[in-house]
């Protein structure tokens, strides 16, 4: 349908006569920018920008060795770098040169803080008005529920990543300047500064952060990026206003208590269950073990970071960081998933329903029907997603029936941007690289495209039809 209406309006621009005041192309890009929606014109910017960061990461002077990477791993490094995912099929710290580094950094800041917040910024420098279309396409990328204040918002969106991302790059910087050197400790420290806020889980070494696994400078620090990032800037900047919990909004609420809940959750779990795990904890001190369960219970809700071998986990864990990584982070943040509050909005609907029905409310506050139909969409669908995905890399990668769960750990990644891996990574097929590839741009987009989707175009059905029942349970 997208086709046709691309195709119509460039048929229609070139079958009317030249005019001076507005060129053929402009007229193109005019009636162009009408038709495509706010959801529709991200898709397409996204999609421009990972191809052209694939162009970028696959000329020679992207690879550390001179020689190009190849275009199907460039483009499977710019999806996960764009979609801030972190899975890699190449060691980013050994097989790019710094060039390349910086080039994956860029889409990193890009995909996460959004396109459309850089571009406010770089119009309110050129001291040009930000339009009603600029504004709905800015709510859409940070799923706020109203168009006003978006412009003030974007700017402090700005600002907190800016704020943020210096402090950790000086802390880590002093941190490690006395092992590596003042430049080398500024350059890491800056590349997992923006890799950490931004959810991505891109690491310059082959290990992820495993030897830092007992170091609480490192673990605190890269765990306060990811998860002020993973919250949202509509609840961070609800905290810097209002600094008072009576005064938050239910949003905010929601997702800080979920957070709060769900950290925990997972530190007990793995902490309990991987302390009989000789291949991940055998070795480490009980302050390390501690470390460890608490950066790996706040990682799989997004970061995609590891200070562990997540392939040498207990089934039981890696499915425990299954159900974490599904649920993702919180909206509007720079995280996957179905969100925080999707979850929580079910879960309240679940109780209220077991109870005998009647309003579903939290903190005093009702929360809608039609919020609880949005969030039961982005479920259903996400499962459905992550279910047929895994069902066609079983298929293109030919794994063992007893490695299943490594398949579906690799395709819940995938889908929630989170970007842990159990290893299958680096093994894929070709066919299997672009399956993955598309699953983190949907995983990326698709719930957000979907929430956007069903709060626009509303049409009301005029016929009424008799009320009946389906057997349920």
């Amino acid at each position: 349908m997208m086709k046709f209406v691309i195709w119509r309006t460039i048929m229609n621009a070139l079958s009317q006569p030249k005019r001076k005041k507005q060129p053929i192309i402009e007229n193109i890009v005019t009636k162009l920018k009408n038709k495509i929606s706010p959801p529709q014109l991200i898709t397409v910017v996204f999609f421009l920008l990972i191809w052209v960061g694939a162009i970028l990461l696959n000329m020679p002077f992207s690879s550390s060795s001179g020689n190009s990477v190849g275009l199907l791993n460039a483009l499977f490094t710019s999806v996960s770098a764009v979609c801030v995912n972190g899975l890699v099929v190449v060691d980013t710290g050994s097989v790019y040169s710094t060039t390349g580094q910086v080039i994956i950094m860029i889409l990193i800041q890009i995909g996460g803080l959004g396109f459309m917040t850089l571009g406010v910024m770089v119009a309110i420098l050129l001291g040009k008005k930000i339009g009603l279309r600029q504004r709905l396409i800015i709510q859409q990328t940070t799923q706020s529920t109203s168009a006003q204040g978006l412009v003030r918002l974007s700017l402090y969106m700005v600002l907190i990543v800016f704020v943020l991302e210096s402090i950790a790059t000086i802390i880590l910087t002093i941190h490690w300047q006395g092992e590596m050197g003042f430049g080398t400790a500024l350059y890491y420290a800056l590349f997992h500064s923006i890799s950490s806020f931004n959810n991505a889980g891109f690491a310059l070494w082959p290990d992820g952060l495993s030897q830092f696994v007992g170091d609480p400078v490192v673990n605190f620090t890269i765990i306060i990026l990811f998860v002020v990032g993973g919250l949202g800037y509509i609840v961070i900047v609800d905290i810097l206003r209002k600094r008072s919990w009576r005064k938050l909004s239910l949003h905010s609420k929601v997702v800080l208590l979920a957070s709060a809940i769900l950290g925990l959750i997972g530190f007990v779990l793995l902490f309990l269950l991987e302390s009989w795990n000789s291949a991940t904890y055998g070795h480490l001190s009980l302050w390390e073990r501690i470390m460890a369960s608490i950066f790996q219970s706040f990682a799989p809700r997004s970061a995609g970071y590891n200070t562990i071998d997540i392939g040498s986990m207990l089934a039981v864990s890696q499915f425990v960081l299954i159900i974490l990584m599904f649920i993702g982070a919180a909206s509007g943040g720079t995280g996957g998933g179905i969100k925080t509050n999707t979850l929580v909005i079910l879960i309240l609907a679940t109780i209220t329903t077991f109870r005998g029905g009647g309003q579903i409310h939290a903190f005093q506050r009702k929360i809608s029907l039609e919020s609880v139909m949005r969030a039961l969409a982005v479920v259903m669908s996400s499962l459905a997603f992550v279910l047929i995905v895994t069902f066609l890399l079983t298929l293109t990668e030919n794994v063992a029936k007893d490695n299943f769960l490594a398949v579906l750990f690799e395709a819940t990644s995938a889908f929630s941007t989170t970007g842990l891996s159990t290893g299958l990574t680096a093994d894929l097929t070709p066919a299997g690289k672009i399956i993955v590839c598309i699953t983190m741009f949907i995983g990326r987009l698709g719930p957000l495209t979907l929430a956007f989707a069903l709060s626009q175009n509303k049409k009301t059905n005029k016929i009424g039809y008799p009320e009946d029942h389906i057997l349920v349970g």
